[in-house]
């Protein structure tokens, strides 16, 4: 029977889609805020306010001690501030597109305007490292993050990364 929920399980998790992650209370789009750790902090608030973090203050202080180990800025106007904590009962994401770019330390020095928040389960390493390269991926298109910066709605963003994971990474 242990087998089985595992077999079950897993096949969830090769399914699971960066919109099972998202809604539109997670996606904030056209804002304006100064500097990274705003940034981060109304991220986290965002998920805080939807009931997917138990504990936003360990969350946030987890997020901003693996910014000061090594940037999350990968480069191209992106970052990716990502942990695997014990304060979420599920994977859950938070996408924030910026108005004007905030210094963020990225790989490239230069600002980042798109910001895409991912906080695993702890004993979820699996469904962590497939989201994280989803989300990679789908980010990785210079044509695809320029439309994204263009969503007038979290709806219409939602709608955008939907379309884009069915073309580009259901294969």
């Amino acid at each position: 029977m242990n087998n089985q929920l595992e077999r079950s399980t897993e096949n969830f998790v090769t399914a699971m889609r960066i919109t099972d992650i998202l809604s539109v209370s997670s996606v904030a789009v056209h804002q304006a805020l100064p500097s990274k750790s705003d940034a981060l902090h109304f991220m986290v608030d965002m998920l805080s306010q939807r009931g997917n973090i138990a504990d936003p203050s360990k969350v946030e202080a987890l997020i901003l001690e693996r910014e000061s180990i090594m940037s999350t800025g990968v480069g191209k106007g992106f970052a990716f501030p990502h942990a695997k904590t014990d304060a979420v009962m599920q994977p859950v994401g938070a996408l924030l597109m910026l108005d004007e770019p905030v210094e963020y330390q990225a790989l490239d020095n230069k600002p980042v305007n798109i910001i895409f928040m991912l906080l695993g389960q702890e004993n979820a390493v699996g469904t962590h490292l497939r989201l994280l390269s989803r989300v990679s991926r789908l980010m990785n298109n210079d044509e695809f993050r320029a439309r994204l910066l263009q969503a007038n709605s979290a709806s219409e963003a939602l709608e955008l990364i939907r379309e884009e994971e069915i073309q580009k990474l259901d294969i």
